[in-house]
């Protein structure tokens, strides 16, 4: 490849997933001496609908994630493929405008929109760019990743390897990279599995659901006197900072509030245990982080494939009722914290901590 070679990352704003795995794609492969480029063509080719829709995906997965079980199975059975429709047309061509004025040697995508539009492109432009796609869910997968060709697949897992291979994609051409998380995952050190766990650090990401909150995280610290709970709010800060502020002072000295932060690294490998949605960005850096975690949300579809690789790991498991995630709390401490060191042991084992960086190993070697 040439010296400065240009990377062209293409993601979407649905979901954390797709961007987290662009933006740390394009740290390592900066790191690593390469020109990157990361472009959302849905919001520069259709800004208002995506727009409308990110906001619609977080409502209904938060609210009712059947209905979008209904949209993901629906998503399936569509061609991509064929003419394309008049919604997709202002992505479609931000796509080529971003390709024709950045001029890449190599485009990445972390959403399954895009690889359609590359290989009408590449049916037009002899030495077009060789294209890979980074899934960004696990086990569980869409066949809308699947129908455009690529160069390459990078993938978080073996057992999704095995899915990707099952469905008839070349297997010389899947490779296991793991998940791109921050490329500080590879660097940090995290919660030593032989712990004293006094006091036992849970960090907790809250959907926007208020009450949810609020009984998940009473149920948290009522467990055992030992639980502390770090809250991070994110853009959620405004919705939930009344009630945090509420739980912070019901159980004093034992809760720390955080609104928007870019230290989810530093913070999953410096606390015992994560509570969170199952989305791939989460699920995955706490698998970096070495961190066990309870699922209190699971979106039907493609998270529950990450629910799946946690548990095929041995470090997680779902708890979506108070009640269970109460009683996980408890089974973990138990025996001087018997099962939350094996679940550690079992993560340390799993080994996945440098997706960011093999994936730009493997791009700058293609």
């Amino acid at each position: 490849m040439l010296a400065r070679p240009r990377i062209l990352i293409l993601t979407a704003a649905f979901g954390d997933g797709h961007n987290s795995a662009a933006r740390n794609l394009a740290l390592a492969l900066d790191a690593a001496g390469a020109e990157t480029k990361v472009a959302d063509p849905c919001l520069v080719g259709a800004p208002r609908l995506t727009r409308m829709l990110g906001h619609a995906y977080r409502l209904v997965t938060t609210h009712v994630p059947r209905v979008w079980l209904w949209i993901y199975r629906s998503a399936e059975r569509c061609d991509f493929g064929g003419d394309t429709p008049l919604f997709l047309r202002g992505p479609e061509h931000a796509t080529r405008v971003a390709v024709e004025e950045f001029r890449p040697q190599v485009v990445v995508s972390t959403y399954p929109l895009y690889p359609y539009f590359l290989a009408k492109m590449a049916k037009e432009q002899p030495g077009f760019p060789p294209v890979f796609v980074a899934i960004t869910d696990s086990i569980e997968i869409n066949a809308s990743w699947l129908g455009a060709p690529a160069q390459g697949w990078l993938v978080t897992d073996a057992a999704t390897r095995d899915v990707l291979i099952a469905k008839g994609l070349p297997a010389e051409r899947i490779h296991e990279t793991g998940f791109a998380v921050h490329p500080d995952f590879a660097q940090l050190h995290p919660v030593p599995a032989d712990d004293d766990c006094d006091p036992f650090r849970i960090l907790y990401f809250p959907t926007s659901d208020v009450a949810g909150m609020r009984s998940h995280a009473r149920a948290v610290l009522d467990a055992s006197p030992l639980v502390s709970l770090t809250i991070v709010m994110g853009r959620n800060v405004r919705r939930l900072h009344a009630a945090a502020r509420e739980l912070k002072v019901a159980y004093p000295g034992r809760v720390r509030l955080i609104g928007w932060t870019r230290k989810v690294p530093r913070l999953l490998n410096c606390h015992h245990v994560v509570v969170g949605k199952a989305g791939g960005a989460t699920v995955h850096e706490a698998i970096a982080a070495r961190c066990p975690m309870l699922i209190h949300h699971l979106v039907p579809g493609q998270e529950e494939g990450n629910l799946r690789l946690l548990e095929l790991i041995g470090g997680g498991a779902l708890a979506s009722k108070p009640e269970d995630l109460r009683h996980r709390v408890v089974a973990l401490l138990a025996h001087d914290a018997a099962a939350w060191r094996e679940m550690k042991n079992a993560l340390a084992a799993h080994g996945k901590n440098s997706g960011a960086l093999a994936g730009a190993k493997l791009i700058l070697e293609s």
